[in-house]
């Protein structure tokens, strides 16, 4: 029969009525959750088999899409259903220990740094904004070729351009005038982002989303994650909506409300302080 081993959730206070409260939880591979304490702090914890999560058989699983994303979407769930509970310290996917002496050893060992990012992050929430640049339609009066009618709405054809230059004129005024719908975009992202942040308490940029990131035909041109007083979420959605609400050329994404796992690392040295990438804490795939 496997060993077992401790996969990690995420570092909370040390709560007496934590461990009834998860104790109906199911998590990766379909294990119970249970809380392991540390003094003042405390590891939500699976033991795991130690076959699946050992050095090795990570290194393999870690190449398969479908079993990363089942473990992705269980250790989310179980962060999501303690965040609704308590504050919690999301850890990185696949954060193993061998044995619950090894868990409270690194809790005694971070004691002193996790039980201040608690305390700043209980009672807020996490949200998600995504800004998309939504590019002006082509005008079809621009650049019309001799031969053609004038288009609806447009000016007549200029009889003197031959289809070359109508069509290299055509070009100039699509890129005249998709740079100025880009210039007028990132205004608003910035009105967008000066809106969100009245209602937060810090925020963090991540990095736009390109190549196989991005999904749906427009350009994201922000994305960035704030932390907001749970009781302040109704104000932080609306203040995004009215900032973006009649421009015309972006989109904006609200997501949340979630675990703060953008939040979960080191204090920001301001309260606006900005950081590339999402935080973790705790040591990916290894054993402790």
């Amino acid at each position: 029969m496997s060993g077992t081993v401790r996969y990690l959730y995420g570092v909370v206070p040390a709560l007496p009525e934590l461990s009834d409260d998860v104790a109906d939880l199911r998590g990766v591979d379909d294990a119970p959750v249970r809380v392991v304490a540390g003094g003042e702090v405390a590891a939500v914890v699976s033991d795991v088999p130690s076959d699946d999560f050992d050095e090795e058989a990570l290194a393999a699983h870690l190449e398969h899409l479908d079993w990363l994303e089942a473990v992705a979407r269980a250790h989310h769930g179980v962060v999501d259903a303690v965040a609704a509970r308590t504050a919690v310290l999301p850890l990185r996917l696949a954060t193993i220990y061998r044995d619950d002496a090894g868990v409270r050893a690194m809790l005694t060992a971070g004691r002193q740094e996790f039980a201040p990012r608690l305390a700043r992050l209980a009672g807020h929430v996490e949200w998600g904004v995504k800004v998309f640049f939504v590019p002006p339609a082509a005008d079809p009066s621009a650049g019309a070729v001799p031969g053609d009618g004038p288009a609806e709405g447009g000016a007549p054809p200029d009889p003197e351009l031959s289809p070359g230059r109508a069509y290299l004129r055509t070009r100039r005024h699509e890129r005249h005038a998709r740079d100025s719908a880009y210039g007028t975009a990132m205004a608003a992202a910035e009105r967008i982002h000066e809106a969100a942040l009245s209602c937060a308490v810090e925020h963090t940029r991540h990095r736009v989303q390109q190549g196989p990131l991005a999904q749906g035909p427009f350009e994201n041109i922000a994305n960035d994650a704030y932390l907001v007083p749970a009781d302040g979420s109704d104000a932080f959605r609306a203040a995004v909506a009215e900032a973006a609400a009649g421009t015309g050329v972006v989109h904006a994404e609200v997501t949340g409300p979630w675990a703060p796992y953008s939040f979960a690392a080191a204090e920001p040295a301001d309260p606006a302080g900005t950081a590339d990438g999402a935080g973790g804490t705790g040591r990916e795939a290894t054993a402790g």
